[in-house]
């Protein structure tokens, strides 16, 4: 009954593998580039990606919403 609880309730995700399609993006940079030139290179990447996939899991938006970040206003969801 659970395994197809998604045909029944829409709000319910077809997977679960979230963690693997926030993780495919740093694949995808890597396939590209070949590799990250620094550790600090990574790491800001993948900060970034985590604001931008938390932004998009909040259902706000991604540009104005790293716009108000870097210019240091505060993103509330729900303001």
């Amino acid at each position: 009954e659970a395994i197809l609880l998604f045909l029944r309730r829409p709000e319910i995700p077809f997977d679960n593998n979230q963690a693997e399609r926030d993780l495919r993006m740093v694949k995808v940079k890597q396939k590209v580039s070949g590799a990250f030139r620094t550790q600090a290179g990574a790491i800001t990447f993948a900060r970034l990606r985590s604001v931008i996939s938390t932004l998009i899991k909040q259902k706000l938006p991604v540009l104005s919403s790293l716009t108000d970040a870097f210019r240091g206003t505060l993103v509330i969801p729900g303001t």
